[in-house]
């Protein structure tokens, strides 16, 4: 099993999990030695602290302003965190074959103007007395920061589609 794959599992609690778009990195080869290579681009996995010292080098800006932007805004975020559909795109004049503004007539989620830079998240283990989805099972926080520059939350309980 990858390190994705049991940080998504819920298995890693103390990392945190980045994933790193193609079209908007800057030196791919210096991750291929440290990331698991993805459809679209790389996904690391490291301890949290770790994480939170590399992210303003990799994203730029720090990791907990980034979340703190994202939580205003929430967007779905791909359960395998290579992607996701920005909350600006509803805004978009462009619609599919039923007439839903902001999908992509081909079913793609993203385009050139609104395409995932990255992906920043990190799981809490199930906590019974806060309640919510937090009572049902580990969740999955996840910030993404689009190409148009708007960033947005999702989250979800490990497990769960």
């Amino acid at each position: 099993m990858s390190a994705l794959d049991e940080f998504l599992a819920g298995e890693r609690p103390g990392d945190v999990a980045m994933f790193l778009a193609d079209a908007h990195l800057r030196n791919a080869e210096a991750l291929a030695d440290h990331a698991e290579r993805v459809d679209g681009g790389y996904v690391l996995v490291v301890d949290g602290e770790r994480g939170r010292r590399i992210f303003p080098k990799l994203a730029g800006g720090a990791p907990m302003e980034f979340a703190q932007e994202a939580t205003k805004r929430e967007g779905p975020i791909h359960r395998d965190l290579t992607g996701g559909t920005c909350p600006e795109r509803a805004g978009d004049e462009r619609a599919d074959a039923d007439g839903d503004a902001g999908t992509v007539p081909d079913g793609d989620d993203q385009d050139d103007d609104h395409a995932v830079r990255f992906v920043f998240a990190f799981a809490q283990e199930q906590t019974d007395d806060v309640g919510g989805p937090y009572e049902e099972g580990d969740v999955i926080h996840a910030y993404a920061r689009c190409s148009c520059g708007t960033a947005y939350s999702d989250r979800w309980v490990v497990g769960e589609e």
